[in-house]
């Protein structure tokens, strides 16, 4: 789907799976238990940001010999920078196969909580460099996408570090209409991988049906 903002959209990408199907119902389940549960929100990332990088990572071309002969050959650009922000808690658990796929990829750690009554983001841990490489790949990892504050509050931060939008890619399980319609009116021109969008936020902010507080549930507290 694609929301138009100004001369740019917002472009959100449901990829459709049926790995990714079967992980998010294991996470909508609230019989999964915890170690399932952070398997299954790891599976869902990998697969997430497969999808989300199939048409940004840098490559560089050369030759290799087989043991039948010598063949063209085309590897990811290690030396082109491809960054990881996973938003604290729930996060960790998305990014945590991350590696598997961006294996020349940095991690940068940023915490972000809501306040339970306003709903409004407080930014309480920030491991983001004062400045990321010219041309950087941002894959922001955000398992929820209700209100849209945090990921706003993300992308604040990271613009402010010399990133474009057309740069960052969100990868999050499930989103939501009030975060997408934030994000089309701050950031036209970044992308949103999503496993799903849900229809309805309730009035404690919280994506329904969606899959209750997935930082608890990944980390069993």
């Amino acid at each position: 789907m694609c929301l138009e903002s100004g001369d740019r959209t917002l472009e959100v990408f449901v990829p459709p799976h049926p790995l990714i199907n079967h992980w998010i119902s294991v996470l909508r389940n609230e019989q999964t238990p915890t170690s399932l549960y952070k398997n299954a929100m790891g599976e869902l990332g990998r697969l997430l940001i497969y999808e989300a990088s199939r048409d940004c990572l840098p490559t560089t071309t050369g030759y290799v010999k087989s043991p039948m002969g010598v063949a063209s050959a085309e590897f990811i650009d290690s030396m082109q920078p491809v960054a990881v922000v996973p938003i604290l808690r729930a996060g960790l658990g998305l990014a945590e196969q991350a590696s598997s796929v961006l294996p020349a990829m940095k991690t940068y750690h940023l915490g972000i909580g809501r306040d339970e009554e306003t709903l409004q983001p407080t930014v309480y841990l920030n491991k983001l460099p004062a400045k990321f490489p010219e041309g950087s790949r941002v894959f922001v990892v955000d398992p929820m996408l209700a209100t849209g504050g945090t990921v706003v509050a993300a992308l604040e931060l990271i613009k402010k570090r010399g990133v474009e939008n057309t740069q960052i890619k969100v990868i999050s399980v499930v989103a939501a209409p009030p975060a997408i319609r934030k994000l089309s009116e701050k950031f036209p021109g970044v992308h949103v991988y999503a496993g799903i969008v849900d229809p309805v936020v309730n009035e404690k902010g919280f994506i329904v049906p969606g899959l209750g507080d997935a930082g608890d549930r990944c980390f069993g507290t």
